[in-house]
């Protein structure tokens, strides 16, 4: 497990339901460090695992891919690998931590949060090899759901694993955020939107470049 979950001086950007080239592309040239393909066929942001592929085959060396699936079975899972084999895989749903660990190494747990239980659930997935980061939202994810940003950071720094936020993040509060909780990364995906699941270019810019600003100015 990594040892520290204090702020590592730049803050990780993840630009999460990509489904086109353009959308790809902005994030790469704004600065993120991993987009997110959406394989939860119930989402306005799914692609198919060959769309996938395709779009991970345009990614440049150190920016990484990360295929988002939820409740999904193991063997699902396997069958998505096998088509765009990611790096990473976040895991969006109720999952358990057998799921997670034959999922694994690689793997983002992603949990709602819950200012009664936020504790418990972070040290019950901190404890699990597999799981390399925590990404909390605000939401099941997708819908623009912010949360207490302040809370977490309470809780957070009783866990080692690295913390992403994520939920109602844009370019505006994004800052605020970072300032709040010192995440090791954060996650966009209706904050960049011009509308639900198609992504705008400048948006994107805008996003990563309040989290340079807040990384710089903190």
């Amino acid at each position: 497990m990594p040892t520290t979950t204090t702020h590592p001086g730049r803050t990780r950007i993840k630009v999460c339901g990509i489904r086109d080239s353009e959308a790809l592309h902005a994030a790469v040239d704004a600065g993120a460090d991993s987009i997110g393909l959406m394989f939860v066929e119930s989402s306005p942001r799914y692609v198919k695992p060959t769309e996938g592929f395709a779009l991970m085959a345009e990614l440049p060396p150190m920016v990484t891919a990360v295929g988002v699936i939820a409740d999904a079975s193991v063997e699902q899972f396997l069958a998505i690998e096998e088509v765009c084999p990611t790096p990473i895989v976040q895991l969006h749903g109720s999952e358990t931590i057998e799921t997670a660990r034959r999922c694994g190494p690689g793997v983002i747990k992603a949990l709602r949060f819950d200012p009664h239980t936020i504790r418990d659930d972070l040290a019950k997935w901190d404890e699990v090899d597999e799981v390399e980061s925590i990404l909390i939202d605000g939401s099941a994810g997708g819908e623009g759901v912010a949360f207490a940003w302040d809370a977490l950071a309470e809780a957070a720094h009783t866990i080692s694993t690295p913390i992403i936020v994520a939920g109602g993040l844009d370019p505006d509060n994004v800052g605020d955020a970072i300032r709040a909780c010192r995440p090791f990364a954060v996650d966009v995906s209706s904050g960049v939107e011009r509308e639900r699941g198609v992504k705008d270019p400048a948006r994107i810019r805008a996003f990563c470049d309040a989290v340079r600003d807040a990384d710089n100015h903190s």
